[in-house]
């Protein structure tokens, strides 16, 4: 990441906002100011591993015998309501959350979110029965939504312009951190003769939430936030803070930001007098906003990934794989391949394109899987334990394929495509849309790998090709535009946007001091 002007930041926000970037080619990680930024948005991306983390934990979990007998030894349709309950908890959640994000910031649903997991983390590790266990997942899986509903927002709004499509992207990427540390957990405590094996990786559940905190309490509040509530004056300190430090040179990128977040926001409330979930089917392109928000949610977990994040010891199990310790070491060793080529897609979304990795993930995952059904089908069939075997790396070869877009896209995506008023209520659909799918999976996939076994993957080889085709038509590229600008891309001619030949007179408008010197970025903001 940089921030100086060129091709890289043409790429990153469009000619016009790389024009008012800084001269000087100073590198980010020398500017303190932006250091520090970057060291919150590391810590804010964090707070994703929860959900991993809990993915990876149940499915070590369900390779431990001791966890089966205290859990009264759970199958089909009630194992599927243990691994769900978590993402009843989230989804019951996300519609309260959402709206108080935007009413009262995105920070303080962060800390409610942390208060919260430290309730369900007590509950599930000290718990006396199955009942408690799944009380204190309940709880979890709430602390997530609170999470998932103001942490991309809040780094999308704070980061770097050059930065934010990395930045966003990389938040998802922190799944696989928590997946890790709960798969190499798991695996570190297997042979603990008693209840210790799963409560000390139940423990170990606030350990990346809290590792982060530090970094929360730096991290200053959304401006877009601050100015949406007429609090001008703070978001304008703050984007000096972040974005220029002590540099005069960045001055221009200050005045260029705060009149053009002031000007979108001010025109969609004089467009939209109040807002509400059904604005997001009045135009065309809200529509299609709304069926990406929608579309990914069901990709996101319908395309097979489910059924191996959460029951890779059952799907092993129908390949011939036994042995607790080979379970628990594909498990670790998966997690650390889906971190690397997450976040590799993520540090290449505005040099490769959202496009282009969409295309790429689609292609990888439907020949992987085509492959892995193929195999599955052949192994069931002779016994073939060499056939078996074959199956793990096409696995591997198929997530990389997850990772290099339902990874890093599927929270940045939405993030970028909607404009402020609903922002919050995208993202908010696209999560909801995720937990049904995976409520569904987690519930489902048990039994009907119970049923059927292997001949249940030719469902995701279905999805796969779905996705692709849905992916070639609906998803446009969305790369070298700011979050303000993106909606020319959805709106067209209708889009509520702002000219750099207008900030001039939108900085006089909007009360900014020597506002004819705004759009050359003579101005410097005291």
């Amino acid at each position: 990441m940089g921030t100086s002007n060129g091709a890289s930041a043409t790429n990153a926000v469009g000619a016009e906002l790389a024009a008012v970037l800084p001269s000087n080619r100073i590198p980010w990680w020398k500017r303190g100011n932006l250091l520090r930024l970057n060291f919150t948005i590391f810590s804010l991306c964090l707070l994703s591993s929860a959900g991993g983390y809990d993915g990876s934990m149940m499915n070590g979990l369900l390779a431990l015998p001791q966890w089966y007998v205290f859990m009264d030894n759970p199958t089909g349709s009630w194992l599927g309501f243990i691994n769900a309950v978590y993402w009843l908890g989230m989804g019951i959640s996300f519609p309260i959350a959402a709206p108080l994000s935007n009413k009262y910031g995105r920070k303080l649903g962060i800390y409610i979110g942390y208060v919260i997991l430290v309730l369900g983390t007590i509950l599930q590790t000290a718990a006396h029965n199955s009942i408690t266990f799944i009380l204190g997942r309940f709880f979890l899986g709430v602390a997530g939504a609170w999470y998932g509903s103001n942490v991309p927002l809040l780094i999308s709004e704070i980061a770097y312009p050059t930065h934010r499509g990395i930045a966003s992207s990389l938040y998802n990427c922190g799944w696989y951190i928590g997946s890790l540390i709960a798969a190499w957990a798991t695996f570190g405590t297997r042979n603990f003769g008693d209840s210790w094996c799963w409560r000390i990786p139940s423990v170990l559940q606030a350990l990346l939430p809290l590792v982060a905190l530090p970094g929360l309490l730096l991290t200053p509040e959304s401006p877009r936030w601050l100015v949406s509530v007429d609090r001008q004056e703070e978001a304008l300190k703050i984007l000096t803070a972040c974005h220029a430090g002590h540099d005069a040179d960045s001055m221009a990128l200050v005045n260029f930001e705060i009149v053009e977040i002031e000007s979108t926001i001010a025109s969609e409330k004089a467009a939209h007098e109040s807002t509400s979930y059904m604005d997001m089917i009045k135009t065309k392109g809200n529509r299609r906003r709304l069926l990406i928000s929608i579309t990914l949610g069901v990709f996101g977990q319908w395309v097979g990934n489910g059924v191996v994040s959460y029951y890779l010891a059952l799907v092993l199990k129908t390949v011939g794989i036994t042995s607790v310790t080979n379970q628990l070491l594909i498990s670790a060793a998966l997690q650390i391949w889906n971190l690397i080529f997450a976040v590799v897609a993520a540090m290449c979304v505005d040099k490769l394109g959202r496009r282009t990795l969409f295309l790429g993930s689609a292609s990888i995952m439907l020949v992987a899987f085509i492959i892995v059904t193929g195999l599955s089908g052949s192994f069931a069939a002779t016994g073939h334990a060499a056939t078996g075997t074959t199956v793990i790396p096409f696995l591997f070869i198929f997530f990389a394929g997850y990772d290099i877009a339902l990874t890093p896209l599927l929270v940045s995506y939405p993030c970028e495509i909607w404009p402020y008023r609903l922002r919050s209520r995208g993202l908010t659909v696209m999560w909801v849309t995720t937990i049904v799918a995976i409520f569904f999976n987690t519930f489902i996939n048990p039994i009907a790998l119970q049923a059927i076994g292997w001949k249940y993957y030719f469902v995701f080889v279905a999805v796969c090709a779905t996705y692709g085709i849905v992916a070639f038509f609906f998803y446009p590229e969305t790369r070298g535009h700011s979050l303000e600008q993106m909606a020319i891309i959805f709106d067209g001619d209708d889009a509520e946007l702002i000219s750099p030949t207008e900030t001039a007179q939108a900085a006089a408008a909007l009360g900014i001091k020597d506002s004819e010197k705004v759009a050359s970025g003579v101005t410097h903001i005291e």
